[in-house]
């Protein structure tokens, strides 16, 4: 919209025409404003809808300020009409013609019969909303028109943008969610059973409040652009969504976890039978070798042996029945926690086992520490000495007797070592000593 000039003396013929003109190319700008501020998208959506909040109370003002605008509009036409037919009277204007154009196109000559309907909420015009009519200069009028277009335009636009941008985006997140219902429900996560399933239903929840906040209150969802003056200068706020469409992303992750678990879930179960199986056997032999030892080494302290874990079984056993009834949001903590207790079982079972049979591995040591100095003594050709003979017999019937005590076994082999260590070192000649130098050394 245009702006025309300012007040002045009489002005001549010319001064009249050139003014006429830039009226009229103004007169054309402003209809052509109005007319697109009129068949705007979001002008007939606001007329339209049920508002609510903050919205409805701006558009209350800005639809006012429309009404305003088109009655300004028309004393504006009005004036220019009358102006037009002053000076189409008669070719060469009078003094007096003069003297009334200028009063017109420069003065105070416009004349906006008030009105409380189209008044009452306009902004520009709180105060004098009582006043039956004003005056107006042109181009104060003009400057009103300007103010009231500009601020209807700016709620027109905002509003519209808000409906393009977030009620479509809102729809394709609420098909997406809906997929993922229907494939957490395949995999059993549901609301009350899983965590995931509670999430999906409070995202509908919101993602449907917040549909209905935005088809009401659009203007709630507008972050104005800082430093902007023109109309709709912003963008829509999208925290709302975007908080739910991350959330939304998270239980997809939570899901695709459960798909996981679907599809390897048998070998996962083989795996931990397998493993528990090793750890009961383990144990079997554990608990076998006790009585061995028990039997075969006496004065030592063999641990007990504990029975299989037969809660681990049950849980197993828990596992599998989830499995078989398509529970998979309950199957894929239960199989995390039991294939690390399974390898804790299976490492106490090895580890209980090395304890039981400790006892043994130290009588198996003691056997082949013997036998193995047996053999040293042969090869120097010792093997038929008596007194070695003797040791080694003594050693030998504790360590091959049952139950074989073995403090008293290890002593004999001790012995049998260090006879045998006495007759195979070398016998030591005496040093003899010889005069000694000034340093004290000897010169032999």
């Amino acid at each position: 919209m245009g702006v025309t000039g300012p007040p002045g003396p009489v002005m001549d013929r010319d001064e009249v025409d050139r003014a006429l003109a830039r009226l009229g190319a103004e007169h054309e700008a402003i209809e052509t404003s109005l007319l697109a501020l009129q068949d705007h998208a979001g002008r007939r959506l606001l007329e339209g809808a049920a508002l609510t909040g903050v919205t409805k109370e701006r558009w209350e003002s800005a639809d006012a300020s429309i009404t305003l605008l088109w009655a300004y509009f028309d004393a504006y036409s009005d004036a220019l009409r009358a102006a037009r037919e002053i000076r189409s009277r008669r070719r060469w204007s009078s003094r007096e013609d003069l003297v009334e154009l200028t009063e017109l196109l420069r003065g105070e000559g416009v004349t906006v019969a008030g009105s409380a309907t189209a008044t009452a909420n306009a902004p520009t015009l709180q105060g004098s909303s009582s006043k039956l009519s004003e005056q107006f200069t042109l181009v104060t009028l003009v400057e009103r028109m300007n103010e009231l277009y500009a601020t209807s335009l700016d709620i027109v636009v905002a509003a519209d943008a808000v409906w393009s941008a977030l009620p479509a985006r809102i729809d394709l997140l609420s098909a997406e969610l809906q997929r993922t219902r229907r494939l957490a429900h395949s995999v059993g996560v549901r609301p009350g059973e899983h965590p995931a399933g509670d999430d999906l239903e409070r995202i509908t929840r919101t993602l449907t409040s917040l549909r209905e906040q935005v088809i009401s209150d659009p203007l709630a969802f507008w972050q104005r652009a800082q430093g902007s003056s023109a109309p709709g200068g912003g963008r829509p706020d999208t925290t709302a969504y975007d908080r739910e469409a991350r959330a939304l992303e998270e239980v997809r992750r939570e899901i695709d976890a459960v798909l996981t678990v679907r599809q390897d879930a048998e070998a996962r179960l083989v795996k931990l039978r397998d493993v528990l199986s090793r750890a009961d056997r383990t144990l079997a032999e554990a608990r076998t070798a006790r009585g061995e030892v028990l039997a075969k080494i006496a004065a030592t302290e063999v641990p007990v042996v504990s029975g299989p874990p037969t809660a681990l079984q049950e849980q197993l056993a828990t596992a599998a029945e989830y499995r078989r009834h398509a529970q998979w949001h309950r199957l894929s903590p239960l199989l995390e926690s039991l294939e690390q207790k399974a390898e804790d079982e299976l490492l106490r079972a090895r580890e209980s086992l090395t304890a039981v049979t400790a006892p043994l591995a130290v009588r198996a040591e003691l056997r082949g520490r013997l036998d193995a100095y047996k053999a040293k003594v042969a090869r120097h050709g010792l093997a038929e000495d008596p007194f070695l003979i003797e040791r080694y017999d003594a050693a030998r019937r504790m360590l091959w007797s049952a139950p074989c005590d073995l403090r008293v076994a290890e002593q004999a082999v001790l012995r049998y070592q260090q006879a045998a260590a006495e007759l195979l070192s070398p016998p030591r000649v005496p040093q003899q000593s010889g005069p000694e130098d000034g340093r004290g050394e000897s010169t032999s």
